[in-house]
């Protein structure tokens, strides 16, 4: 007897709009046409990442033959693919991610793409793992590194994920999953105070103790019931600038439930002891408090002579790339290199 066979769920309209529907850009090696017409329209296929300002990142890295690098960031793994084809024969990347569920899905693209563990090797790890992920492969020291702090599409875009305000699913925002609390337990759990502060620090919330006295302690198990609270509260406003607020609670929330700062400092602490001399850093940044941060530790490390140089200021994406990738739109990057000569 012939099994039954199931039917994919049909969506309404003309285009697919729920994550879980957009079945084609899921799959892009079968359906290379609809994904590049998503895009030309200036949008992201579902289940993917646009990498950001490659061409300058491979500027000033530049990798050639042999030399070794880390990915920090690994993400979808567009900015590692790069690097991997100009490293060969003899070169090594390291690619570190925290997230359990993209990561071992990168690797298997990058492994199926023909780079093995002699070429290639991956760390589960966010980016203050810097030193082990050195120690791990008996590294002294490497020719590059980057690293891209921005969230992935895949994150955001995945509604389970609970990173963004423009999904329903669950108030979480984990980068990995099994470990930490998510944003819902956080909100229950702090003060005002400890909300506000939250909110200032990791956002620059102008509203932060507006906002912190009327959530705090309250519970919030998906992410659009926060962001109907947030309107509520914000609701004399005007849109726009209520629009701003409730992004950057979530990311400030999202900073917090990840303690992204704290392992920015730890990476930015650990870099000079990581590069070769002559070797180069790249950071992209995506708000001012990371920016801050990087500024800062560059400063600090050129004057105190771990650094020979380091960017004046901040390069940008060019406006081709912000209209075909709206997301680069933010994205500051700053580089350093490392004092000294091989």
């Amino acid at each position: 007897m012939n099994p039954v066979r199931k039917r994919r769920p049909r969506y309404s309209g003309k285009n697919p709009r729920k994550f879980e529907e957009k079945y084609k850009e899921h799959r892009p090696e079968e359906y290379p046409e609809t994904v590049a017409k998503v895009i030309a329209s200036g949008k992201t296929p579902a289940g993917t990442h646009i990498p950001i300002m490659v061409k300058e990142i491979l500027g000033i890295l530049a990798p050639s033959p042999g030399k070794t690098y880390v990915d920090c960031t690994l993400g979808y793994g567009g900015h590692a693919r790069e690097i991997l084809t100009r490293i060969q024969p003899g070169g090594l990347l390291i690619g570190m991610d925290v997230d359990p569920l993209e990561q071992p899905k990168t690797e298997a693209r990058l492994r199926e793409a023909g780079y093995g563990p002699d070429t290639f090797k991956v760390l589960r790890s966010n980016f203050a793992g810097i030193r082990r992920a050195l120690a791990w492969d008996s590294l002294k020291g490497v020719d590059g590194i980057l690293a891209d702090l921005g969230v992935s599409s895949m994150q955001l875009d995945t509604p389970d994920r609970g990173f963004s305000v423009k999904w329903d699913g669950p108030l979480d925002m984990r980068m990995n999953p099994d470990k930490g609390i998510p944003a819902s337990r956080l909100l229950q759990d702090c003060t005002a105070e400890e909300l506000c502060r939250i909110f200032q620090e990791n956002a620059d919330e102008p509203h932060a103790l507006r906002l912190s006295q009327k959530l705090y302690g309250k519970v919030f198990a998906r992410t659009t019931e926060l962001a109907t609270a947030l309107q509520q509260v914000l609701g004399t406003l005007p849109e726009e600038e209520r629009t701003l607020s409730i992004r950057r609670v979530f990311q400030a929330l999202r900073i917090e439930v990840n303690q992204e700062f704290a392992a920015l400092e730890t990476l930015l602490k650990h870099l000079p002891d990581c590069l070769k001399p002559g070797g180069k850093v790249v950071v992209l940044t995506f708000h001012s408090g990371e920016d801050r941060r990087v500024k800062k530790a560059f400063q600090q490390g050129l004057h105190q002579g771990l650094y020979s140089d380091i960017s004046d200021e901040v390069t940008r994406p060019g406006p081709e790339e912000c209209r075909l990738n709206p997301r680069a739109s933010s994205t500051k990057l700053r580089w350093a290199l490392k004092a000294g000569s091989e």
